[in-house]
């Protein structure tokens, strides 16, 4: 019979999409173009890790390995040996560690006053918000190095008391909290700015004063908002750390300069990178992670 249902016992035709193709076989496409791809991801990734395995151990690199990763010269660094003039690389990162995590908390305090008071809109404070927008626009101007040397170099010549003779830990310090504020409020005053203005609006209604509104309503949303972005701002002055090394004082990449003018042999600067790629590769997945989690926040409250 023509246009009724098949007849019982019959085995009926396998349908077919737009295109003319089964969609049985379609059905399993995604399992076949899954397989693919980890199959070439795989490939990919023995061929890229062949290649570093084969640079290492090729007898090309034999010279290379013994002047930048020599196992004996790499655990010496470590240790350190002061009758050869060989500073511990591991000590000397403590003060990296330590002056990081100072500045990262004055960081964080003074960039909210910037980035709040940019934002005022008072008369009282006009003078203010232009000396600010100066000051951003100069510390994030001028590259950090040349402020660690002004500073470090200018500073005691001008035989003012107390800040003349601070130590040189301290002009460190100074110059990494100076850059690192104008960064670090630009993007806070980012986050500030993207919270929504019935948000505001809302805290206003309930009775609360503008800077109870601030603190309690849009501040705790901007940092939210913002945090893998300050997060990369501290891992980079993680990094920074080590130009301290302008003024003299002895942090892992100085500790690794020594090392290496004391043994003619440069493995102590890979024990300083991996010292600095243990604290930053694991805040670095942490950023991504917090990047992942609020994207999928996003698309979860879109739909």
């Amino acid at each position: 019979m023509s246009g009724g249902a098949p007849a019982h016992g019959a085995q009926a035709a396998p349908s077919v999409d737009e295109v003319g193709r089964p969609t049985l076989l379609r059905r399993h496409e995604p399992a076949l173009a899954g397989w693919r791809g980890v199959a070439a991801s795989t490939a990919t990734t023995l061929l890229v890790v062949g290649l570093i395995v084969w640079i290492f151990v090729s007898p090309r690199s034999a010279a290379f390995r013994q002047v930048f990763f020599n196992g004996h010269e790499m655990k010496v660094a470590i240790k350190g040996d002061q009758s050869q003039g060989i500073v511990s690389v591991v000590h000397a990162f403590w003060i990296n560690i330590w002056l990081s995590l100072v500045c990262e908390v004055i960081v964080l305090a003074l960039a909210l006053v910037v980035a709040t008071t940019r934002l005022t809109t008072g008369p009282i404070l006009r003078p203010f918000r232009g000396l600010l927008i100066v000051y951003t626009d100069f510390a994030r101007g001028v590259p950090l190095i040349l402020l660690m040397l002004w500073v470090g170099l200018g500073v005691p010549s001008l035989y003012l008391r107390p800040i003349s003779y601070q130590s040189v830990t301290v002009y460190g310090g100074f110059v990494l909290v100076f850059t690192y504020t104008a960064y670090v409020s630009e993007v806070m005053r980012a986050g500030i700015l993207a919270v929504p203005r019935a948000q505001v609006q809302a805290a206003r209604s309930l009775g609360l004063r503008s800077s109870q509104a601030m603190r309690h309503v849009i501040v705790p949303q901007a940092v939210r908002n913002v945090l893998p972005a300050l997060l990369n701002d501290f891992i980079s002055l993680q990094k920074d750390t080590a130009i301290v090394l302008t003024l003299g004082i002895i942090e892992a990449t100085n500790a690794a300069q020594i090392d290496s003018g004391a043994t003619f042999n440069y493995s102590s600067f890979a024990v300083a990178a991996g010292l600095f790629l243990i604290i930053t590769v694991p805040l670095t997945r942490l950023t991504d992670n917090l990047i992942a989690r609020d994207r999928a926040r996003r698309l979860a409250g879109a739909a």
